[in-house]
Order: structure tokens, then C-alpha cells, then sequence
């Protein structure tokens, strides 16, 4: 089977042999995957290493085959791969032995994956292969800190630094489907045009005055996963005794903070990554209920990965970039 593999450094196309079930396992033979910005620090992660691995964490397809012991899901069914592994029940923090799909573990970007039964989930009707194949990782991530975490009620106001990303795409989603007013930031004229599209009610320049622009405005809930470009503005904006969510940085990991204009402030400052397999379903459940498509930028081939890879990496897109398999 085709798969796209990181391999002495390298990443390229290669020929792998096709996975075969074990014991309470099924294959996927996938239809459509997603990208995410975990997948381009893989490479790096992993050095000069001479294994083949095959990249990515989310996808969706149909049961090729199931091993023994696998109850519930039978040959033929359209599931969506939970990139979660080994986090079954809600938890303050993902239990030992929790990795995410794609590293160790041979991930989605191939014809074909094995893995546990308890890895997939049936595919919600309404979203297309390329809908579902984007959808797990980035959603549950939104959905585990705008719901489970940041604790959005639907009175309430939301502020999100940095509008394009997947992520941000389901939370303006998300919030705007129980009635919490949303607002987002993008250096990108177009992105802001888009997020507004989208649902999002007030949408900022990334260089404007917060401050000034959302002075009669009331934001209980911060989420960003931007880091240090943005994390002491958005606390600037935040009001006294809200919520900051962070579930990333894609700037710098390291902050300064003031300590006592925080505890003066009385913020709370709440960490988070990805989620359990309940939140996946109740994630998908919403989705369901809202009859919600995910916002899919671009679609690539799976023998044009590498262009996948270029293009987030440039991080133009708004949403998710797919590969379509078959």
C-alpha cells in the first residue's frame, strides 16, 4: 500500500505492507486525512531515525477488516479515527500511557491503518470523507477547552487570537452554535472576512489596539494557543477573574508574567491538550445535533503530501487542509 513515511530524515511516498488485524483490532482502509501543525514537527522530533513511519493522527474510511474479539463493529462501516489513544474516560488530565496517533504508532496518511477497536467511531452521515477526515484532533481540542475546560456558557463572550487555524475555526463554530458571542483576531484581511462568514461577531486586526477596540466589551473566556505574541494582550482584554485557556503555542513556549497584576486580577489560567474518548463523542454528538461541516481550506492528494506539508507550513490556510486517498 501507498503511505507517506518519515525515514532516515526524510520524509517521501514508500510502498509498506499492508497491516493486518490482531486481536481486538480492526483495519481502516481510509478515505481521507488531515493535516495538523503537530504533523510538521515530527520530522524533527524523530532525527536521522531509519524506521519507516508513517505520519498523521486524523482520518476517516470504512472497516476493511476486523481481528478477533471486536464486538460492535463489523466489515463495511464509515468511522472517523480517534487520535487519542489509551484516554477513555474525562479526566483533569490525560492518564499514563496517553499518546496521540501518528508517533510512535504508525498514523493516517496511507491507504491503510490498524489499530484498536476502540480507536474509531461511526462517521456522523451528513460530513463528506473529506469533512470527516479533518474533523477528530483539532475539534476534540476545541471542543475539551471551550466546553470541558473554558466552560463557556451562552451568555457569555469568548476572545480568540488567531482566527485561521483549525482549531479556532471549530471553537468560532462551536460557540456560536449555543449562543456565546465571539471574537477573533488575524493579521489577514481575508481571514477576518472569512471568520465573520463563519459566525464570528467582532473580528480584530492582530495589530490593532484590543484595548481600545473592545472597550464596552465584557470578555469572561480567553482560548489561545498562540503563546507568547499573544498571551499577556489577551490577558490585557480579559476581565478581572475570567478564564484563559491554552492549548498551544506556536510562537514561544515561554511567557512573562506578572504575578501581581495576575492575582491581582484574580485570572484563571487553565491548561489543556486534545481529550478523552468521551469528549470525542460528545464532540461528535454536537456536531451531529448542529448539523455542522467543518471548514476545509484546501484537499491534496495523498502523492502530493509533501505539497500538503509545504502549504501548512506557511500557515495561509483557514481550516483544515485534507489528503484524499481513495
Amino acid at each position: 500500500m501507498k503511505a507517506f513515511v518519515h525515514e532516515y530524515g526524510e520524509m517521501k511516498l514508500k510502498e509498506m505492507k499492508e497491516p493486518i488485524a490482531g486481536e481486538g483490532e480492526v483495519v481502516v482502509s481510509l478515505h481521507a486525512a488531515g493535516l495538523n501543525r503537530r504533523d510538521l514537527g515530527l520530522p524533527n522530533r524523530r532525527g536521522s531515525e531509519a524506521d519507516a513511519l508513517i505520519l498523521g493522527s486524523d482520518g476517516a474510511g470504512t472497516i476493511d477488516s476486523v481481528g478477533v474479539g471486536v464486538n460492535g463493529v463489523t466489515v463495511g462501516d464509515e468511522v472517523i479515527i480517534n487520535p487519542a489513544l489509551r484516554w477513555q474516560d474525562n479526566s483533569d488530565a490525560p492518564p499514563q500511557g496517553f499518546d496521540i496517533l501518528g508517533m510512535p504508532d504508525n498514523g493516517t496518511f496511507a491507504e491503510k491503518i490498524v489499530l484498536s477497536a476502540e480507536q474509531v467511531e461511526p462517521k456522523p452521515a451528513h460530513l463528506s470523507w473529506d469533512e470527516a477526515g479533518v474533523l477528530a484532533l483539532s475539534a476534540l481540542t476545541g471542543f475539551r477547552a471551550l466546553f470541558t475546560k473554558g466552560e463557556i456558557k451562552a451568555d457569555e463572550t469568548v476572545f480568540i487570537p488567531g482566527a485561521g487555524s483549525g482549531v479556532a475555526t471549530y471553537l468560532i463554530s462551536f460557540a456560536k452554535n449555543i449562543g456565546a458571542k465571539v471574537i477573533v483576531t488575524s493579521r489577514s484581511e481575508d481571514k477576518r472576512k472569512q471568520a465573520k462568514e463563519l459566525g464570528a461577531d467582532i473580528v480584530l486586526d492582530t495589530a490593532s489596539d484590543w484595548p481600545k477596540e473592545l472597550v464596552n466589551e465584557t470578555i469572561d473566556l480567553v482560548i489561545d494557543s498562540v503563546g507568547r505574541a499573544t498571551f499577556n494582550r489577551s490577558l490585557e482584554v480579559l476581565k478581572k477573574g475570567g478564564r484563559i485557556v491554552v492549548f498551544g503555542a506556536t510562537t514561544e513556549d515561554n511567557v512573562e508574567l506578572n504575578l501581581r497584576a495576575f492575582f491581582y486580577g484574580q485570572y484563571r489560567l487553565i491548561g489543556t491538550t486534545m481529550g478523552s474518548r468521551q469528549e470525542l463523542r460528545a464532540m461528535l454528538e454536537h456536531v451531529e445535533n448542529y448539523n455542522m461541516h467543518p471548514v476545509v481550506d484546501s484537499i491534496f492528494s495523498l502523492d502530493n503530501a509533501q505539497g500538503a506539508f509545504d502549504y501548512l507550513r506557511e500557515a495561509n490556510q483557514f481550516g483544515k487542509v485534507a489528503l484524499r486517498i481513495k
